[in-house]
């Protein structure tokens, strides 16, 4: 949860990434895949690798996997026989959501170790299609839906744009900015909405230039909404 009164933000830059050397990996009586950084955050929008990663046994497996590990080692801690946890394995792996990273070989056995390919992970609206949300579609632009069709069509929109720009070598510019606020009464609330919305336009019109050669368009999308959990009564 962000800390009242403090603003983290990602500076808008387009950086070149130098090329990534492989991590150094070990060998242990058999060949293993180089090592990739994991990523914070990976974003699911095929539709059968969102089915697969939203089984609970399944997401289960894939948060133990942050961390390298096997079918021997992963049994005992989700309470499944081995054979088992190895079909889920295959399943994640099948669906690019889980990757070898070595081998080991006990007399006539072989130990795969796998890790996820992200920390964690979030489905796109991409997902589902035709019936994704889309913010077009929501009649009422006042209400807590179309909030949340605005929310999803970041996690769609920039979600394409990240695997592209990985593509390309490139960090993607972004702006972020997380912070809370409480207000001492409705009325504070709707003063400091109408100086935010003038602010904003005056910004967006200084800045606009729809001619400018070399220019790229950018989305903003401002969000505001109680924060969870915490009633007048609480506060």
């Amino acid at each position: 949860m962000a800390n009242p009164g403090r603003i983290d933000a990602q500076d808008l830059r387009d950086v070149t990434l130098p090329a990534k050397a492989s991590l150094t990996t070990k060998l242990v009586n058999g060949s293993i895949a180089s090592m990739k950084p994991l990523a914070d955050l990976e974003v699911i929008d095929d539709p059968a690798a969102a089915v697969v990663a939203l089984d609970p046994i399944r997401a289960r497996l894939l948060a133990e996997l942050a961390k390298p590990g096997s079918a021997a080692s992963l049994a005992g801690r989700v309470g499944l026989a081995r054979q088992k946890v190895n079909y889920h394995l295959r399943a994640l792996e099948a669906h690019g959501l889980v990757r070898p990273v070595e081998q080991r070989r006990w007399g006539g056995l072989v130990e795969r170790r796998l890790v996820a390919t992200a920390a964690s992970y979030i489905v796109s609206p991409a997902a589902l299609g035709e019936a994704a949300s889309d913010p077009a579609r929501t009649t009422d632009r006042l209400s807590a839906r179309y909030v949340i069709a605005l929310a999803a069509r970041v996690v769609r929109e920039v979600g394409e744009l990240v695997r592209g720009s990985e593509k390309q070598g490139k960090h993607l510019a972004t702006l972020a900015i997380d912070t809370e606020v409480r207000f001492r009464s409705p009325a504070e609330r709707a003063a400091f909405t109408a100086e935010l919305t003038e602010t904003i336009a005056g910004l967006v019109s200084r800045y606009h230039d729809a001619a400018a050669p070399g220019g790229r368009l950018h989305r903003l999308v401002l969000i505001a909404h109680p924060s969870p959990g915490k009633s007048r009564s609480q506060e």
